[in-house]
């Protein structure tokens, strides 16, 4: 496994007070960066999971893990999906995006 400075790391966080939202908001999501990686060598995105601390002020948390090289070209495909997705959705999930986090918790 690569880690940075090798490699990139995106971490998408996902959180809201609906557990099942943040479940559905973190499978869409998971799908539609998938779809885009499909083109994209050397890229690797897990499969949503509860974070390590899964529950933090009644509020759900969930998480999904994408390591690769981030070129812009990347980053706008991601800004895309992420318009798309808050476009559609009529619940309160929040997503939250760290570049090369310095901590995974």
């Amino acid at each position: 496994m690569k880690y940075p400075p090798f490699c990139d790391i995106i971490l998408f966080g996902i959180s809201g007070e609906n557990e099942e939202d943040v479940k559905n908001t973190s499978n869409l999501l998971y799908e539609e960066i998938k779809g885009i990686l499909s083109d994209i060598e050397n890229a690797n995105i897990s499969k949503p999971m509860p974070a390590p601390i899964d529950k933090i002020k009644n509020k759900f948390r969930w998480r999904i893990i994408l390591k690769g090289i981030i070129t812009e070209e990347l980053i706008s495909l991601i800004n895309e999906k992420l318009d798309n997705i808050y476009k559609s959705s009529s619940n309160k999930t929040r997503i939250i995006i760290d570049i090369n986090p310095t901590n995974m918790l």
